[in-house]
């Protein structure tokens, strides 16, 4: 089934115009990683402590107790840097999740006093037998082991994509596509540094499924390329691309839109432990779905219009 029908829109005319936004998007996600002086890493790579604390309402007439009223109390106290989330636990109880990026003899110090002011502030929600549900400390030294395996993840999934790529088409397909796929990364961990959000092992996670996730749309026009090649040899190579883009145009917006609403479920429903997470995969759904367009298929017109000009096999029409 086809949602637009059949569409003649010409995409590789405008591919300058989609050259110019990307560049724009992703400058400034450059500018801003270059202000922040890179990401902003969680305490997974940067060391820490992590609680996890029950505050559900113990005493009569004991009230909920707000993300923002702990994190007044925090700051007030001297700690500042501290992340907290609200858990929504299955048994109905409020469960409030605190990281702090202290290190070193600085951990003891910094969880005695985050338990302290909880005390002090919230009373009526503290029941010391089940207060702390869960604490868990992460050294910086770790922290930096997992920030070079994430790093070499996302390496040899890209090697692995231009060698796949590279046997199943051709180099150049291969190179188009990672070029996508690196655009792709960029202009999410950019979105994620220009709204001050926390790179994680689960954003880590999010990446590398945006990069399968962008990989199997560009492969689908890229098939399609491939096979209208053969069958309008005596067409420019813009007009045959323009005409691929065109002809997997409907299968593509379905695609992304169903998957779309499925994560903006995980977004809206999923509680503020998967926020980010899903957060990511939304941005990449979208830049995804416009690299496979507007990216990776046009960077091939302007490598077979180069080769084009040395071999002179087609007529040049864009």
């Amino acid at each position: 089934m086809k949602f637009f029908g059949k569409t003649k829109i010409d995409f590789i005319g405008k591919r300058r115009i989609a050259f110019a936004i990307s560049l724009v998007i992703i400058l400034a996600g450059i500018v801003s990683l270059v202000i922040n002086k890179g990401p902003k890493y969680s305490i997974d790579f940067t060391g820490g402590v992590a609680m996890e604390l029950d505050l559900t309402p113990v005493k009569d007439g004991a009230e909920i107790v707000k993300v923002q009223e702990i994190r007044d109390a925090l700051t007030n106290a001297g700690i500042e840097d501290a992340e907290i989330q609200e858990i929504k636990g299955s048994d109905g109880k409020q469960l409030i999740l605190i990281k702090t990026q202290a290190v070193g003899d600085m951990k003891d110090k910094t969880s005695t006093k985050v338990i302290d002011v909880i005390k002090q502030k919230f009373p009526n929600n503290v029941d010391l037998d089940t207060l702390i549900r869960l604490q868990e400390e992460v050294g910086p030294k770790i922290g930096d082991e997992l920030k070079g395996k994430a790093i070499l993840a996302i390496f040899w999934a890209l090697l692995g994509i231009i060698l796949y790529i590279w046997w199943r088409f051709e180099l150049t397909f291969g190179l188009a596509a990672v070029a996508a796929l690196f655009h792709d990364i960029l202009i999410t961990v950019g979105i994620f540094s220009l709204l001050g959000k926390e790179i994680s092992l689960s954003i880590v996670a999010a990446l590398l499924t945006i990069v399968g996730y962008s990989l199997n749309d560009t492969i689908v026009v890229f098939d399609r390329i491939r096979e209208d090649l053969k069958l309008y040899r005596k067409e420019s190579y813009g007009s045959v691309i323009n005409h691929s883009i065109n002809e997997t145009l409907s299968r593509t917006i379905i695609t992304s839109l169903t998957t779309f609403v499925v994560v903006l479920s995980l977004y809206i429903f999923g509680g503020t432990v998967i926020h980010d997470f899903a957060f990511a995969i939304l941005v990449g759904v979208v830049v995804g779905t416009y690299s496979s367009i507007f990216v990776a298929s046009p960077l091939m017109v302007e490598h077979f219009n180069k080769k084009e000009k040395k071999m002179g096999t087609r007529n040049k029409k864009k």
